[in-house]
């Protein structure tokens, strides 16, 4: 049996939830889900230009651990435009709005609805 995931610290909000290839149906496309903590770690590696250690630290976890989730982001990142499928950014941010803030982004400032910081 897995741990239980740690708490991130995920510090923005995307401006879209959804990306696709432009001329296809939606209904007609596979759909690629990548959740806040790999949207994150492209941003920290990729937009920023941090090490993996700077991304590390940022994020609140281990070094190892963010190796894996830039690896998967990257692997989805591609899959989606190599082979023509839809990205959806999970808007699911009950587990890390504790470390971001009291329900927005302490980056952009940017809402979003959390369980945790409705008592729910």
């Amino acid at each position: 049996m897995a741990r239980p995931r740690k708490h991130r610290k995920i510090l923005c909000n995307p401006a879209a939830f959804y990306f696709k290839p432009r001329g296809i149906p939606m209904h007609s496309l596979q759909e690629i889900v990548i959740d806040h903590d790999e949207l994150e770690a492209l941003r920290l590696a990729d937009i920023l230009k941090k090490s993996h250690e700077e991304a590390a630290e940022k994020m609140k976890i281990s070094r190892a651990t963010f190796g894996r989730i830039i690896s998967q982001a990257r692997q989805k990142t591609s899959d989606s435009i190599l082979n023509g499928k839809a990205i959806r950014i999970n808007e699911e941010r009950e587990e890390y709005s504790k470390l971001s803030g009291a329900g927005y982004c302490n980056g952009c400032g940017r809402g979003w609805k959390s369980k945790l910081n409705n008592g729910g």
